[in-house]
């Protein structure tokens, strides 16, 4: 049986977000890295996996692999998705939610190919840097409010709810491959 602790830890075993306060250049940098470098690292552990690799669950009643990157590669849509609204639209006051485990649960995310949502994540990694990059600080500063974590973010605090949510989810596979 699973303690709560080690539930705790499969489900976050880089630990849960937590919007930073400022970013720095420096940290806003390696932020975007992250989100750049996510592609092929995904890429990398999921090459010449077979479709029971890609069965493989992180914890009892978590997503398996190709769920996680299906997943990973629909919100980076999303991600990239509210920031230009952001930019776009003055009255983008609360972040668009979506159901993920209803998402993860439609037939694309269930039986697409992990290559076709690889391509995706690649294309939509080098359309987001390139949005991230063209940012003023008053770009930068553009809030809304998140809903479920009850709290405003602004772009850099979204950037870097992004590039933990690719760093989440790849942790998520490599345990499930036991790849750790």
């Amino acid at each position: 049986m699973t303690t709560t602790d080690q539930l705790n830890q499969l489900k976050f075993p880089i630990g849960p977000f937590k919007a930073p306060e400022n970013v720095s250049k420096a940290e806003l940098d390696e932020l975007v890295d992250t989100i750049a470098s996510a592609p092929a690292e995904y890429r990398e552990i999921t090459s010449g996996l077979s479709e029971s690799d890609l069965m493989k669950t992180y914890r009892e009643g978590g997503w398996n692999v190709k769920q996680l990157v299906n997943h990973v590669a629909d919100m980076q849509l999303l991600h990239f998705f509210r920031m230009k609204k952001a930019l776009t639209e003055s009255d983008y006051k609360e972040i668009t939610l979506v159901n993920i485990d209803g998402w993860a649960q439609t037939s694309d995310g269930l039986t697409s190919p992990v290559e076709d949502s690889l391509d995706m994540l690649g294309a939509i990694a080098r359309r987001f840097i390139r949005l991230i990059r063209s940012l003023s600080e008053k770009q930068y500063e553009i809030a809304y409010y998140h809903p479920v974590r009850k709290t405003m973010l602004n772009q850099k605090q979204a950037i870097a709810m992004s590039a933990w949510h690719v760093k989440h989810h790849l942790a998520h596979i490599r345990i499930a491959l036991k790849v750790v």
